[in-house]
């Protein structure tokens, strides 16, 4: 039986935050990436361990490379409609889509995925 999946729109996870991320999109796509890696082993946005880490970046915070844990897609143009065809290729699975963008859920939400606030990481994420 595959993984589930946790799929993470980085863009609005990192946004949620006003915490300079700004000055830097790429640096804080990559703090967000290290940042979940742990997810895979100990879980995340109601999903129990082991599960599978996809993260989507866009625009200026392309680039940035995967790890063991944490799978990350450069969108080739808008990051929801990345998001979205993520979602599309694996159906099969169990899918938790973390973003506050209501056009993103109901996309998703209609291909079977669940979805979750960037605030349901605060506490897998807390250093």
């Amino acid at each position: 039986m595959p993984l589930p999946l946790l799929i993470v729109d980085a863009a609005n996870v990192v946004g949620s935050k006003p915490d300079g991320w700004w000055r830097d999109r790429r640096a804080a796509a990559e703090r967000l990436r290290d940042r979940l890696s742990p997810v895979a082993a100990t879980g995340a946005a109601g999903i129990e361990p082991p599960l599978e880490v996809i993260m989507v970046v866009e625009g200026q915070a392309k680039g940035v490379s995967s790890t063991p844990t944490v799978t990350v897609h450069d969108a080739p143009a808008a990051g929801d409609d990345e998001i979205v065809a993520v979602v599309a290729a694996h159906r099969e699975r169990r899918i938790v889509v973390v973003t506050a963008d209501r056009e993103l859920r109901s996309r998703v939400k209609e291909l079977g995925a669940t979805t979750v606030g960037p605030r349901s990481l605060d506490g897998p994420l807390a250093h």
